[in-house]
């Protein structure tokens, strides 16, 4: 156990958390939404610092960040535990273990072995993934930090629903982010148990304070696919800023959500044209290699700069950020 940050004591040897935008308040012997943070005679713990659940070596376009050092491999980490209890979770087993058992499982480990392990496999990033980042915080800003002194970058992959006080401590050290953006307030409320308002507030922040931001909507049938919800997703996202790629991805029938089928291709296709339309640079087909749209075009003269199929990247001819043809300024981060 590792005491918490972003807490207040209150009365009565109660908590409030300020980690996410749940803000919850929990009493002693008691944990907050997340199942990871537990208040033991007023103060706050979290219990996974240094408890890995998964560890693995993966290419960057996985997360999936497109415009992040494309063709790298970044070392992934998760611990159990999550803050949004979603119907459509795809790594349910893990995210919601600790509100089905009673204990914390998991193999211990320090930032220092974590960064020793990134720099053995030659990854030149570390993601916090698999699970919401967030909830693992303490864990995730201490690795964070030291890979920056050795000069490895750090990803989120996240709900996005982090308090703007956790984001600013964070930002510093954190060099990319994929958030989800999965639809409109009641997809929220009635899929994700949880609020769209500090989602957006959340990605606003972490492109205002210089981190590298991409955003994924898993498009559901039925739940947040229609033309109306995807523009206003597009429309947000371009408010935000143009630049930021935009990934449309198809679902899978998995967790409490077996009753809908896969998202069709051309709903993706729809979403993608939608995207363009509203003035979005990049937006991409997610969960359907082959189908062309995950490939990157120069958004000025429609040059083909980076071919893919799935994880895989088949030729990239971005040159020092910039198109081959016309010399336009790709945005992104490159190596």
């Amino acid at each position: 156990m590792k005491e918490a940050m972003f807490y207040e004591k209150l009365d009565g040897q109660k908590v409030r958390c300020f980690l996410c935008a749940h803000h919850c308040l929990i009493k002693e012997g008691k944990r907050g939404i997340c199942a990871v943070r537990e208040n033991k005679g007023g103060t706050l713990y979290s219990l996974v610092y240094g408890k890995l659940i998964a560890k693995n070596i993966d290419p960057i376009e996985k997360k999936p960040l497109f415009h992040f050092q494309p063709g790298s491999t970044s070392f992934s980490i998760a611990t159990i535990g999550c803050n949004f209890q979603c119907d459509h979770c795809q790594n349910f087993q893990i995210s919601q273990y600790p509100r089905l058992h009673d204990d914390i499982i998991g193999e211990d480990a320090t930032p220092e072995a974590i960064v020793q392990a990134a720099q053995r496999n030659r990854c030149s990033s570390i993601s916090y993934t698999y699970t919401e980042p967030t909830i693992f915080f303490e864990f995730a800003y201490d690795c964070a930090r030291l890979a920056h002194e050795k000069g490895i970058k750090n990803v989120f992959v996240s709900n996005g629903y982090t308090t703007p006080e956790a984001t600013r401590v964070i930002a510093p050290y954190l060099d990319g982010n994929n958030i989800d953006l999965k639809g409109d307030d009641d997809f929220y409320k009635n899929l994700c148990s949880a609020k769209l308002g500090p989602v957006k507030e959340t990605i606003r922040l972490m492109k205002e304070l210089g981190v590298w931001v991409e955003v994924t909507t898993l498009i559901i049938p039925d739940y947040n696919d229609s033309e109306n919800q995807l523009r206003d997703i597009a429309e947000f996202i371009k408010s935000v800023d143009a630049s930021i790629p935009w990934h449309v991805t198809q679902f899978y029938p998995t967790h409490k959500l077996t009753d809908k089928p896969r998202t069709p291709v051309k709903t993706l296709r729809k979403a993608r044209e939608i995207g363009f339309q509203t003035g979005l640079k990049y937006v991409y087909e997610g969960n359907v290699p082959g189908e062309g749209g995950e490939n990157t075009y120069c958004p000025k003269c429609k040059e083909l700069l980076i071919q893919r199929l799935g994880f895989s990247i088949n030729n990239n001819r971005i040159k020092d950020g910039k198109c081959p043809r016309c010399g336009n300024q790709i945005d992104g981060v490159w190596l």
